[in-house]
């Protein structure tokens, strides 16, 4: 409990014992002046302004900056109104079961936030450099990339880099929630934000602060509430016009019936404020954006970023996904499997595909330099050119070498002949002709046939596999996996226009998602409806565009915001359904005088609270 919640508590119950000491000196008739004014009116008075001052002052403050109708000013008017007519001890009761209510409020909130705030603790507060032998503490923001850092065991890494020198056991739970430590060791990949676990490692930046992952996280986080779901929005502007209209139909019970029947003020006052403390909204305004809280923090303890409750609400209406192959269902390791020259050897065919390649840092162009094992003298290389979606063209040592696919061989008028077998296939050409094949296979990601699996199991109607591979290539993985529909040979723009395709056959109340990790994903991240990126190996461009980040690169964990979005969204209408069948039930009550000022009380604060200890729910998704 924060210091804020122990005073608050504090004041309660100091008002309660009050209250409670007040309400038996009143129905005791020892106390029997209490019942006149001012005898009772100030003794009331003292608790009621212990308990309500705050709120008295909100509800001024906001009355003299022209924001005049919110639940300060309902609770203002309608306690000042009850102290008119001598219902003191409904005045301060009033009171006091709202701030009891406010108080669950604060507490669910800090508690909904929580989940999310811990996230901020990932931010590191210093880097270690090493100067003359001496390690000094510097700001993160001073360090460039290619400086080389010192992280000791328990300190939290601070900056993304490769690790140069050292081996130790990465905590990477504030970020991915996995709680299973990985090994890092020379050569190895570190992201900032993890905590260095038994060794020390020396490792060399990669990127600056403001690029780094744990940056762009903490920013994702401080975003992620500014965007609001359909429901939430709509919360907002019926509170904007419910208020004031509740305020003026209050005002006309108040004055109208006196006036029309000749008498009664003081009974029709009564009923005006009870009819005030009813209609306050606090259970709408306050349980809907709970309810999303909750939600979006009960993915990110599984290390899944969700940018705001509009994408969990898109989430949960979700019936099409749309992956990426490489890196996203595979692991994007490439390894030459198969040879086949044609005229030439197999280690000349591979010889020369190797140079060609030897400036491009595509994945199968590694592959290809790994199977070749030799050390490439690239000055023997000139004019390399890559074709973005077929290949590649260069001159390798005064011969023209073309190194891709079959559309590059069509499109350079080469006859070849074409390989069936399974996994990516480079046709190589040299002076315009042909000169054999290199296949190459990518494996399954782990978890990934289980992901296609939880997917279906959750409700989502076809899995669809979009992809650059050749054809034959994807229908072996997509035939493995158990993917519905699979599109292979597509360039970047072709992705998006498939995703396009897709979305005009949606129905108006589904959505459809994309799974992607590199950067010439984030065309088809922005257009689809929710975008979903890898954030542990994604690129930067794939991540901005995305609206929700895997930390881990796992895609099991798809199929568990799916359970987390729809059981949030039901928390959500259930509040909303709750608050206003019992409010409507009670205002009809209270106008035509068969409601108490404890029946309002309960009609306000009772279903807040119960709102909100239902949006809490959202939390303990699992």
């Amino acid at each position: 409990m924060t210091e804020k919640h122990r005073k608050m508590l504090i004041r309660i119950l100091v008002t309660f014992v009050l209250f409670i000491v007040l309400m038996i000196m009143d129905h005791s008739g020892i106390f029997s002046w209490m019942d006149e004014f001012p005898g009772g009116f100030f003794l009331y008075l003292v608790p009621y302004l212990l308990i309500g001052y705050d709120i008295i002052w909100k509800a001024a403050r906001n009355i003299r900056n022209g924001q005049v109708f919110d639940e300060n000013f309902l609770m203002m008017v309608a306690t000042f109104a009850a102290f008119g007519v001598g219902e003191y001890s409904e005045a301060l009761a009033v009171m006091l079961f709202y701030q009891v209510g406010e108080l669950f409020q604060s507490y669910a909130v800090n508690r909904s936030r929580k989940s999310i705030s811990d996230l901020m603790d990932i931010c590191p507060e210093y880097a270690n450099i090493e100067v003359d032998g001496v390690l000094k503490q510097v700001d993160p923001d001073d360090v460039e990339p290619g400086d080389l850092i010192v992280i000791k065991a328990g300190e939290r890494i601070p900056l993304d880099g490769i690790v140069a020198e050292g081996e130790s056991m990465i905590d990477t739970a504030a970020l991915t929630g996995e709680s299973v430590p990985r090994r890092a060791a020379a050569g190895d990949e570190v992201i900032s934000g993890c905590v260095n676990g038994s060794g020390t490692l020396k490792v060399k930046v990669t990127k600056g602060f403001e690029d780094s992952t744990v940056a762009k996280i903490l920013e994702l986080v401080e975003n992620a509430s500014s965007k609001k779901a359909k429901l939430e929005n709509f919360i907002t502007r019926f509170a904007r016009y419910y208020t004031p209209v509740v305020t003026v139909a209050a005002a006309v019970l108040a004055v109208v019936p006196p006036l029309m029947l000749g008498g009664g003020w003081a009974d029709w006052i009564q009923r005006a404020c009870i009819f005030l403390v009813i209609s306050c909204p606090c259970a709408l305004v306050i349980s809907v954006p709970l309810g999303f809280f909750g939600g979006i923090g009960a993915a990110s303890r599984i290390g899944v970023l969700v940018k705001g409750s509009n994408f969990l609400e898109a989430v949960a209406e979700m019936t099409t996904i749309v992956f990426d192959k490489t890196g996203t269902l595979t692991k994007g390791e490439f390894k030459v499997t198969e040879v086949i020259p044609q005229g030439i050897s197999g280690e000349e065919l591979l010889r020369t595909a190797a140079f060609a390649e030897g400036y491009s840092t595509h994945p199968i162009a590694r592959s290809i330099q790994e199977a070749y094992g030799k050390p490439l003298d690239l000055t023997k290389v000139s004019d390399a050119e890559e074709q973005p979606g077929h290949g590649i063209c260069a001159n390798v040592e005064g011969h023209s070498v073309l190194a891709g696919n079959g559309k590059l061989m069509q499109q350079m008028q080469i006859p070849f002949t074409e390989c069936r077998r399974g996994g990516t296939v480079v046709y190589v050409a040299v002076d315009g002709r042909f000169a054999g094949a290199i296949v190459i296979s990518d494996t399954i990601k782990e978890g990934a046939k289980e992901a296609i699996r939880d997917m279906k199991q959750v409700g989502v109607k076809q899995c669809v596999m979009l992809t650059g591979d050749r054809k034959e290539a994807a229908e072996e993985a997509a035939g493995e996996l158990g993917i519905d529909q699979v599109h292979a040979e597509l360039l970047p723009a072709d992705k998006v226009e498939k995703v396009e395709a897709l979305l005009k056959e949606q129905p108006p109340k589904e959505r459809l998602a994309f799974v992607g990790d590199g950067i010439n994903d984030a065309p088809v991240l922005t257009r689809a409806d929710i975008g979903i990126a890898m954030g542990s190996m994604g690129s930067d461009a794939a991540i901005e565009a995305a609206d929700v980040v895997l930390m881990d690169d796992d895609v099991r964990k798809i199929a568990a915001v799916v359970r987390i979005s729809r059981k949030t969204l039901g928390i959500v209408k259930q509040n909303i359904v709750f608050a206003l069948g019992v409010k409507a039930l009670v205002l009809l009550l209270g106008a035509f005088g068969m409601a108490n000022m404890w029946e309002a009380v309960f009609a306000d604060v009772g279903v807040s609270v119960i709102a909100i200890l239902n949006s809490m729910r959202a939390l303990k998704s699992k």
